[in-house]
């Protein structure tokens, strides 16, 4: 069992031999904005591990204190700043590399101008001030429509089609990186990840949480696919190297298209506790294909046996989680 937090987070953290050699034929420093999130700080780590002679800049507002302290003790610069605020970006370093983490889902429905702004807005602030850097931007697969279930998933050159104002203001997030590289030439890659999973969030946490609760399990959505948050760090940290103009797309998700049924009963036998499944799967869900991401940069290194024991294990034993449910089995694209 992972003991705690720290140890925790040095997993996630913990680079491949290709994001090391990657970032070593990367020049310069790397600056995460967005960095205070559910993947900005381990995101953060592994780039100060994977180029330790250079420097990571991590720019979020730090409403979390504990979470800016836990940077810092890896060695890492913490900027406090709000990006929405335009007057700031002068005030931002300059950096030949920059990761886009910034972005807002949970209560999207009940604030939808504050949706637009952080995932419209503020990628164009940011894409204008760092039109020279070379730029990864963490997209979602929620641009995609949903596809049948018999299939793979959706691939990158799928035509978007959102379900909901969430998943259309991310599709305006990835046309505005996409107009100022047009005007600039500056080097993007778009990174449509779903699902990372972490012990402390996703949705194996998700699962393990109503199973425990003996909460019902919704199956309507019933095919997903999940990927460990340290394997999708590291295909996020390698697509610097793909980076281009017009911006490279690429799906970051788990190589399996899984039933959720399957994933629930798989949980409750290791909990020894039935699951309360209800209502019978769609013959749709929202799935993405990342077979080209495999292709470029192999497979992911975690099986779900493994997440699977992580996951359940510490939050059977009652341990830090941060109550967001991922929300996977909305249909309507209401978060």
């Amino acid at each position: 069992m992972i003991s705690d937090e720290r140890t925790l987070e040095g997993m996630l953290s913990e680079p491949g031999e290709s994001t090391c050699r990657v970032l070593a034929e990367t020049k310069g420093d790397f600056l995460v904005l967005g960095a205070g999130g559910k993947m900005g700080p381990t995101l953060a780590m592994m780039l100060r591990k994977a180029a330790p002679g250079r420097k990571v800049l991590a720019v979020s507002r730090y409403s979390d204190r504990d979470v800016k302290a836990r940077i810092e003790d890896r060695g890492i610069e913490t900027i406090e700043a709000d990006l929405l605020d335009e007057s700031i970006y002068a005030d931002l370093p300059d950096a030949p590399n920059v990761f886009f983490l910034a972005g807002m889902k949970f209560g999207a429905t009940g604030n939808q101008p504050l949706t637009w702004a952080m995932n419209v807005y503020v990628p164009a602030l940011v894409a204008r001030r760092y039109a020279r850097s070379r730029i990864v931007a963490l997209s979602t697969g929620n641009v995609y429509p949903f596809t049948d279930t018999s299939a793979t998933g959706s691939r990158e050159t799928d035509i978007p089609r959102p379900v909901g104002e969430y998943a259309q203001s991310c599709l305006g997030r990835e046309r505005m990186f996409q107009y100022f590289s047009q005007i600039h030439g500056t080097a993007v890659t778009l990174i449509r990840l779903n699902y990372a999973n972490e012990p402390r969030y996703g949705i194996l946490v998700d699962l393990t949480s109503r199973i425990l609760r003996d909460q019902p399990i919704d199956v309507t959505m019933g095919f997903v696919n999940v990927i460990w948050q340290g394997d999708a760090n590291n295909y996020i940290a390698r697509s610097l190297s793909i980076a281009a103009s017009p911006p490279a797309i690429l799906n970051v998700a788990g190589p399996e298209v899984i039933r959720v049924r399957d994933l629930a009963e798989r949980i409750g036998r290791r909990l020894s506790k039935e699951p309360r499944l209800v209502s019978r799967e769609a013959d749709t869900a929202l799935l993405s294909d990342s077979s080209s991401c495999i292709e470029q940069f192999g497979p992911p290194a975690t099986s779900l046996d493994e997440m699977i024991e992580h996951i359940v294990d510490w939050v059977a034993a009652g341990k830090t989680v941060l109550n967001k449910p991922t929300k996977y089995d909305v249909r309507d694209g209401k978060f």
